[in-house]
């Protein structure tokens, strides 16, 4: 098992259950509910399968942790962005099939045909891969990406037939062994545009042209977590969910209990200290703010070098059962709540503050506090710094079965 941090291990309960004693300051991630997710996502997706993208450290969650509790729950294979994290999950004794799509010229290629790791191939990358795989002794496995209209990674339609030759080359000297073709979508969380019909085509073509050239592929994937929620025609035989496993939408107009998912993260803080200050009292660098009458400020023990951004206006903040709003602006470790004038500052010192959670009773959601920051619900939970620790609940599987229950 993963180490986890002392504070975090201190609070964790005997059976896996909800912590008894959580540090002052902690993301709590509920590895039940990215199971559920999981299952919800199977459920829509199948028959393609799914891969469980863990990349950023499971976008703040814990790569490790996440990556077992979505294998368990049914996904098959795992994504990362660079070598280094998929040679961590080997390190830690995963064995799923997992690819890394991102390189530079001093990617360790040869570390990561040697475990086994599929790499995503732009083009560029194939003469040092088919390098590596000669030094390994061992072919590597190849996914070759087509930049069907995102712009970023990927060979352009117009050397995607050079490329193949280049790849079947390479092939055919059992230097390596091309079983993926992919892209990425740029606008299936906006399904009123038609750019993923357009882009849908490219790849399309794209795999009728690998497999002309005598590509055995295994797996043709393009959709994202948008894309396996609301494109079936995208799903061909893998769907790559991020945002989706973690509970979170990636729709604007759709909430992720509309869409029958559960917000995995709830980060959570003890209030540091409360005192009651006369009207007028200015808060924070700049004293952007002031209270507009006699009231008592709570002061919230997180700030921007904990992921709080410091761009957001207004955040809330629940204690005790009411919702309130940050006051002025985020400091680097500290931010502060107006509590109005009625509320008991000696009480309320040393109450569970949550910035963002599930949402249930009303409170906070990463949602909200995107929406407070101008930003995007993945940026919220994925900025968490590793000064919060993580505790994990829920480590331990469910009974539910596995492939073809239609749980979710």
């Amino acid at each position: 098992m993963p180490r986890v941090p002392p504070a975090a291990r201190a609070a964790k309960d005997a059976d896996g259950g909800r912590p008894a004693r959580p540090p002052e300051r902690c993301a709590v991630v509920d590895l039940g509910a990215v199971r559920h997710n999981v299952r919800v996502i199977r459920t829509i997706a199948e028959p393609a399968r799914v891969m469980a993208v863990v990349k950023a450290d499971a976008y703040g969650h814990g790569a490790v942790p996440v990556a077992r509790a979505a294998i368990e729950a049914g996904a098959t294979w795992l994504g990362v962005a660079h070598i280094g994290e998929a040679l961590a999950l080997r390190a830690e004794g995963i064995e799923a099939p997992v690819l890394a799509w991102l390189h530079t010229s001093a990617g360790d290629f040869s570390a990561a045909v040697g475990a086994g790791i599929d790499l995503g191939c732009s083009g560029w990358e194939l003469r040092r891969i088919a390098e590596a795989a000669r030094g390994c002794g061992r072919p590597a496995r190849v996914h070759l990406k087509i930049d069907t209209g995102l712009g970023r990674n990927g060979a352009p339609p117009d050397r995607w037939e050079a490329v193949l030759a280049e790849a079947t080359g390479y092939q055919d000297r059992g230097l390596l062994r091309i079983v993926g073709v992919f892209s990425h979508l740029a606008l299936a969380d906006e399904p009123h545009r038609p750019g993923t019909d357009a882009q849908l085509g490219v790849f399309r073509d794209a795999v009728a042209l690998a497999e002309d050239a005598g590509c055995e592929l295994e797996v043709r994937h393009i959709a994202n977590s948008p894309a396996a929620l609301s494109r079936p025609d995208s799903h061909f035989d893998l769907v790559r969910t991020g945002l989706s496993l973690y509970g979170l939408s990636p729709f604007r107009d759709r909430s992720s209990a509309d869409l029958g998912l559960r917000p995995a993260m709830t980060l959570r803080v003890l209030v540091s200290h409360c005192k009651r200050v006369p009207a007028g009292q200015g808060v924070g660098y700049g004293l952007t703010y002031r209270t507009s009458e006699e009231s008592v400020l709570g002061l919230i023990p997180l700030g921007y070098a904990d992921g709080i951004p410091r761009t957001s206006r207004g955040g809330p903040v629940r204690i005790a059962g009411t919702t309130y709003r940050v006051a002025g602006g985020v400091a680097m470790d500290q931010t502060v709540v107006d509590l109005g004038p009625s509320t008991d500052s000696t009480a309320m010192a040393g109450h569970e503050a949550v910035i963002f959670g599930t949402g249930e009773d009303g409170g906070p959601t990463a949602d909200d506090w995107a929406r407070a920051a101008g930003t995007i619900n993945y940026e919220i939970v994925t900025r968490i710094s590793p000064r919060v620790p993580r505790v994990h609940i829920n480590s331990e599987p469910d009974a539910r079965p596995h492939a073809g229950s239609g749980s979710g």
